[in-house]
Formats: C-alpha cells, structure tokens, sequence
C-alpha cells in the first residue's frame, strides 16, 4: 500500500456521511485511512441526538471540538467537553451519548472493517 504525500486535508473540504445504521444520529467525515496508504484511521463525526450502542474493533482517541459527550461504558460514564480527550481501547462495549457535538477521532487500524469480513 502506498502512502500518499503529505499534505493540507481541510474539514470543510469533507462531506459528513451517515454512520451505518445510525445516520440519523451520526455522520463522518474521513480525513486519513487505507486510502492514503496509512494504518491511521482520523476524521470528524458529527453527533446530534444520538444514543449509540457499538463495541470497538480499533484503538480509538476522542477530541471533542463541540458540544459535549458521554461515553458509557459497562463500568462507568466518561462526560467530556471542548477540549477533552477520551482513550477507548480495542473491545470496549460502550454507548456513544450526545445532544449536539462535533468530535476529531483517530483510530487504528483504519481498515478494521475490512479484518472483520
């Protein structure tokens, strides 16, 4: 897989999509992937009335820009706002929580989607 150059990849130049079954509460917009021949998965996702159940196939970093989220997980409730990062490691079982909020994530690996198949 090649990398492809460096470069300046602009949030406005993103189209949000909706997020699998959950596009009414959530959309993304790709910023890096195995599209840019990296391993690290990044973008914006945009959630908006959202209470979404998922377990996690990746190692994931959080940074809420907007708003604030609540990520429930089987042992306790992690609140964060503007600014605040949260860590989900590979296998938590959790609830993604939120009115209005726009978050940066960045996860590893980006193809987890295609291992699973």
């Amino acid at each position: 897989m090649e990398k492809t150059a460096p470069c300046v990849l602009r949030r406005g130049e993103r189209q949000f999509a909706p997020r699998f079954s959950h596009g009414d509460m959530a959309g993304i917009a790709e910023i890096t992937g195995s599209g840019h021949g990296t391993k690290l998965g990044t973008g914006f996702a945009r959630f908006q009335n959202a209470e979404i159940p998922w377990t996690v196939r990746y190692d994931e970093v959080l940074l809420v820009l907007e708003g604030h989220v609540t990520i429930r997980t089987e042992t306790k409730d992690l609140k964060a706002g503007p600014q605040d990062c949260v860590w989900l490691p590979n296998g938590t079982s959790l609830t993604y929580l939120a009115e209005d909020a726009l978050v940066f994530y960045a996860i590893e690996p980006a193809n987890w989607a295609a291992r699973m198949s």
